[in-house]
């Protein structure tokens, strides 16, 4: 992999954090990843392998290669890229940019070399240093200063409140999805699911099955199919108590007059 320098001088860094996503060539992100090496792997879901690299201006990146899901990942896609455009706030992820590509590829198909259409879609955004809040809650929650506990869920309230502004419903906001730069500040992510609403509509039946994660969808929304801002607010609700009280809900031993001067 090329050695570009990660360190930029601070009117450089700044520059770099203005500048708006572009559109990248396959060749360029493969030259940032080394060729999407395992090397350079730092996680995976059901849509897509994330890899770390390092852009051309010294910028630590994370890619996100999609898996090829002929009209799932076309969707949640396009509607990832139409929001993120949309998005500045320093508790919302960055996007740095984005491939579409469609290439022809000789492939086996029943047992046979034939040529295929495959379309390649990757989404560029910041790097953050100390991955998700997940890890915090499921392996170090109970050590985590209450200060820091306090600051994390301030930055998922304030990036949540700039969506909901922006008439913009994440639904998909669980602790896998806030992410955490080096000095801890929260930044929510993924929004494959998310939904953009025009008008003075504060709520949306959906007859589409949206993915999700029980113990972080509402109620309303299981049984009747009923999506607002208020479902997310009841995300926001359990992130708040697992950042609170660990994955298996213990009281803190901080008693609750404590915490709220702390708060």
């Amino acid at each position: 992999m090329d050695n570009y320098s990660t360190s930029s001088p601070p009117q450089e860094q700044e520059d770099i954090a203005n500048e708006m996503p572009t559109d990248l060539s396959w060749k360029e992100v493969e030259r940032m990843t080394d060729g999407f090496s395992e090397e350079w792997k730092i996680g995976s879901g059901g849509f897509g392998v994330v890899y770390k690299g390092v852009h051309q201006n010294g910028q630590e990146i994370a890619v996100k290669k999609l898996h090829h899901m002929p009209g799932v990942d076309e969707k949640q896609f396009r509607n990832e890229i139409g929001i993120l455009h949309r998005l500045r706030h320093p508790n919302i992820v960055r996007l740095i940019g984005q491939i579409y590509e469609e290439q022809e590829r000789y492939v086996e198909y029943n047992g046979e070399i034939v040529c295929a259409k495959l379309v390649d879609r990757v989404i560029c955004l910041e790097y953050l240093n100390n991955g998700s809040l997940q890890n915090y809650i499921s392996e170090e929650s109970s050590g985590l200063p209450w200060h820091e506990r306090y600051k994390i869920i301030k930055g998922i309230c304030e990036g949540l409140n700039y969506l909901h502004a922006n008439k913009i419903f994440h639904l998909y906001l669980k602790p896998a999805n806030i992410l955490l730069d080096k000095n801890m500040q929260p930044k929510i992510a993924d929004f494959g699911l998310s939904k953009l609403f025009s008008g003075s509509h504060k709520s949306h039946t959906t007859t589409v099955h949206l993915n999700g994660t029980y113990g972080f969808m509402p109620s309303e929304y299981i049984e009747k199919g009923i999506i607002s801002d208020k479902s997310d607010v009841f995300s926001l609700g359990a992130i708040i108590i697992l950042i609170m009280s660990g994955p298996k809900g213990r009281n803190s031993d901080l008693p609750p007059q404590d915490f709220i001067e702390v708060v």
